[in-house]
Formats: C-alpha cells, structure tokens, sequence
C-alpha cells in the first residue's frame, strides 16, 4: 500500500501534554543555540520589509480588518489547525466571547504570517521569520493567560481556589529549582537503579570514557553474537532500558540475544579535550571487552542519535583498516546527511557557529541544561507553553512520566567534540568521502559494507525522516530502512502490541525519499518485531547461556546502572 507523508504525519499527531513532549527530545543536533541576537536580527528583517513594502502592509491590515468585522459580526471563519490541543475546551466554541477571542487571535496570527509569505525576503530568511513570529504569536496566545484560558477558571471555581495556590507554589518552585521554566516532569517519581534502569546486569568493563554493562541472559540459550548498543552522548544510557514494557534491553535478552550497553560518564571542565577520537578509541576498548568475554570473533554495533554518528565514525575507520570486528549495524534516528531540512540548522550561520565554539571553550563544556532550553524554544507550545498551562494556570503537578524524567536528566558534551560536531555538521563531512579523519584515518562510509538496519520517524522534526533516508543511502553494503510512524523520541521507545504503532518497508532505496515512500508497504505493530527477526538472522548459532557475567580479565565491577550514569 503506498502512503502519503502528509496523511500519516497528520494521523498521528500526539494527543496528550506527555506525547507532544516527547517530540521535543534532544537529538544529534549541531548544538549551535538561539541566540537573541540572531531572533532580533530576523525581527528586524521583518520590520524593513514592512517599510520597503508598504502596499503589502495595507494589503495584510485590510484583510485582517475584514476578519475582525467577520468575527464581531458571527461571521469568523479563523480557526485553529489540525493538531493544536490549545483550544480543545468547549467553551472556545460554546461561549460568544471566547469564540471571538479564538477567532480573532487567528485571523491576527494570519496576518502576519501571510505578509512573511508574501514578502520579498529569500526562502531561508522567511523560515527564520516565520520561526521568530511563531515564538511571538505563541507566546501572546490567550489560553497562556489566567482570564483567557476557560479551562483554568473552570478548575480555579471546582477547586475552592486551590488551583490558583498550587500554580504559584509551581512558580516559586521552579524560579528556585528550575531556572525559570516550567517543569516538564515530576521527578520525585522517579529513581535510576529503583524503577528505571532496573534489568539485572554488571559493570564488566570500565576506562575514563565509559562503563560496558552486561545484562544478564533471561533464557537457558542465547545466539553466539553479541549486541553492543551505543546510547547519545548527550543522555544517559537507560533510555534503552526505561521502566518495564519500554525496555529495549530487557526485549532484546527475552528473545536470546546476549546485550552490552556502553555507559558514557558525564564529562566536566577537565575533560574538555575530549573529542571524536576520545570516544571512538573508547569502543574500540569496550569491543574487544565484549568479544573477550563472550568469545565472539565480532559483535552487533547499535546506535541512536549522537551515538549513531559515533558508530558510523568507528564503522568508518574499521572499513579502512579492513577490520571485521563489527559484523552488523543498527542506526536509530540519526542523521549524517544534513542537506534535508531542519528546525535545528535554522540559525547555524557562521558567526552563530563560532559564537557556540566560544561559549564551550570558554566552560569546557556545553550543558546539558543549555540545550534542553534551546530545544524547548524550538517548540515553546509543546516544550514551554504547555507546561505553563498546566503548571501554573491549571495548578497541577507535572506528569510523572519516565520519558521526560530521562530526556530531563541532562548530561554535558566536551567542548572538544562539540567543536567537531558543529565542524562536521556545517562541512557535511559523512557525506564527503575522506573528509572526515578517525584517529588520522579519513574515512568512507561508502566502504562500509557490513549490514545495516537504519530506523526513522515520519513525524520526527530533530533527525527528518528524509535525512535519515539519505544517511542509509550513504553506506556499501546492504542497508534495510525502516520508517516509524512516530516522533523522535516515540519511534525509539515503540514496545511492540500497541494498536497505534505501524511502520513501512520497501527493499529498495531509490535516489529520492519521496520515492520510497511511494512504494512502502505498511506493516502493524513495532518495528522492534522486525529488527529483532533480522538481529536474530545475524546472531550466529545458539548456545548455552552463561553462567556468569564477565570473565576472568573483566570481572564484575558494579551491579548495573553502574556509577557512570550516578555523576552529576
């Protein structure tokens, strides 16, 4: 059956405050920031095109008059897109004022974006005007306010008032806790080691880069392969293994596969020479570790979005050296080919490039905490505005949900390596056979010819499904893509039996994405499903599972979670 983007994209909007989070989660972006400066730079832009066309201004105002007359009359026609949970209360709809109110906010909001559209600006100035008036229009959304949000008045007259002290409690709260935002999740709720990150396993291996966790075999027999998974350096491993139901590693060792997961520790000021070579001879440690344990000639490599780029690095010099120690590969929500259109490349110019250089070198690293306000204001409804509503205008707790807990707890990248990435990211290095050098060996992924399994998200606005797409193409070898029909986030964690979940195959991978869409055929259910099968057919033979994790050069450091993912 061959699909539509734009119909899957628009049916699988997320429909609660917690889903529309997690399609805000950190990914491997160029980590450049949103500078005010470049956000008041574009304002200006817009001003001096409103003074070079002032036809069009009179254009746009008098059609926003005959909207606003239409609204007062009855006759309003504005409404919120498909999507936007905004406005779901009845009153927006059932009350004269508020309707009006909705109405009229959108015929503003349409104004405005129709003299950018219309205006004489080139195609990327007007995606960044576009991005600065969203922030704007967003931001002076009625429902952000206490009077214009019926749904906070109607909990502010059920609950005796309560609402209105628990939405300052929250206030002070965060002023205190949480530098000024909202927060996103109730992390009382949650403890690594207690209720996430919790499968039985051990440390077997430990350098200053990482720890190499062993998981241990739930089945009498495993496949004589192992599976070494590569988390993002910029989160905490445990994201593959979250609560039960949504653990990645617990799926995996219930189906026979025997599982390792680098651990990287949490880098500070004094490691800010860390770069890409840092990490790449780390797994190369964490490798040879692996096989020594397991008595594998070679392992699985898997990895998912900044970890996914450090994997192709080392896949790369491997190539080169003609090293067959990796046997098979997974990439998840990566993107090494930067030419598809990003949110996140909105504002790498230049001098916002070098600016970021800056801002790292000067700390040594780049926190996590910095990015994670970056990505908010990359999507303020989902990331900011929402939580404000709920928070302070409702009066609720946040939601105490695992996903946000980990995407919330930050680690810090080296300034060294986010050098690299902004260097590799504004080059387009991947895509440049030899331009990238790992350890002094420059590196082709075309001579990467071992099997891949690439994953994507159709609704994934961090790492475009498109650029995934083109990051398979930039591989030798066999590389099977498949697309999620989620988010970032949500095509990762995608248990198997949720009715929701679907996904597309197609063998082939023609030039163009669009191309293989056309021609996809859907599948139910997970992609995890899928990938398990093709692990399994890459696993070798079964044997008996052992008795003990480790061995006697690598034995038992610490009870998994490890220390690494503990350090502040």
């Amino acid at each position: 059956m061959a699909v539509s983007t734009e119909n899957v994209a628009r049916s699988e909007q997320p429909d609660d405050l917690t889903a529309s989070a997690t399609e805000g989660m950190l990914g491997p972006n160029p980590f450049v920031g949103l500078r005010a400066c470049d956000v008041l730079a574009t304002a200006q832009q817009i001003g001096a095109q409103a003074l070079r066309q002032p036809a069009l201004v009179v254009e746009q105002e008098a059609k926003l008059a005959r909207e606003l007359i239409a609204v007062l009359s009855g006759n309003g026609q504005a409404a919120p897109p498909p999507g936007d949970k905004r406005f779901g209360d009845s009153a927006w709809q059932d009350n004269s004022l508020y309707r009006m109110t909705l109405q009229g906010y959108f015929a503003w909001r349409d104004a405005l974006t129709g003299f950018v559209d219309r205006s004489a600006l080139d195609p990327k100035t007007k995606e960044r005007a576009q991005f600065v008036l969203s922030l704007y229009t967003d931001a002076l959304s009625p429902t952000n306010t206490l009077l214009g949000n019926p749904a906070a008045i109607k909990k502010i007259v059920d609950s005796g008032g309560a609402s209105l002290l628990g939405g300052i409690k929250n206030i002070v709260t965060d002023l205190l806790k949480n530098q000024g935002m909202p927060a996103q999740v109730d992390k009382t709720a949650f403890e690594v080691g207690k209720n996430l990150g919790t499968s039985r396993g051990a440390v077997v291996f430990r350098n200053e880069v990482l720890e190499l966790i062993q998981y241990a075999p739930a089945t009498t027999q495993v496949y004589g392969r192992p599976q070494l998974i590569v988390p993002p350096q910029i989160n905490k491993f445990y994201v593959f293994d979250l609560s039960e139901g949504k653990s990645i590693v617990d799926y995996l060792v219930k189906n026979e596969l025997q599982v390792f997961v680098v651990s990287w520790r949490n880098p500070t000021a004094a490691q800010s020479h860390w770069d890409l070579d840092t990490y790449v001879s780390a797994l190369l440690e964490a490798i040879a570790a692996v096989r020594d344990i397991t008595g594998s000639d070679d392992v699985n490599l898997h990895g998912a979005c900044s970890g996914a780029m450090t994997i192709s690095a080392l896949l790369g010099l491997l190539a080169s050296r003609g090293d067959k120690s990796v046997h098979a590969a997974s990439l998840m929500v990566a993107v090494l080919d930067n030419t598809a259109d990003s949110q996140l490349g909105l504002f790498a110019t230049p001098e916002a490039v070098a600016a970021a250089k800056q801002a790292s070198t000067s700390r040594g690293v780049l926190a996590g905490e910095e990015m994670g306000r970056v990505f908010a204001w990359m999507r303020p409804n989902d990331l900011v505005w929402n939580y404000w509503v709920n928070n302070y205008l409702l009066g609720k707790t946040p939601p105490a949900f695992d996903i946000l807990y980990w995407n919330n707890d930050t680690t810090r990248l080296p300034a060294a390596l986010h050098g690299q990435l902004l260097d590799i990211f504004m080059g387009n290095l991947f895509t440049k056979p030899g331009a990238l050098k790992v350890l002094d060996t420059p590196v082709d992924l075309s001579e990467v010819k071992c099997d891949k399994y690439v994953v994507a998200g159709i609704t994934d606005h961090i790492t475009p499904w498109k650029g995934v797409y083109d990051t398979a193409r930039l591989f030798g070898g066999g590389t099977r893509f498949v697309l999620s029909s989620s988010g970032h986030i949500q095509s990762l964690i995608n248990p198997p039996d949720n009715p929701k979940s679907k996904f597309y195959l197609n063998a082939e991978l023609p030039s163009q994405a669009d191309a293989w869409l056309a021609n996809a055929q859907t599948h139910k259910d997970s992609w995890w499903s899928d990938w398990r099968d093709w692990l399994s057919a890459r696993s070798g033979e079964k044997r008996a599972a052992p008795a003990a994790l480790g061995n006697e050069r690598h034995p038992s450091l610490a009870a998994s979670p490890g220390t690494y993912v503990m350090e502040a």
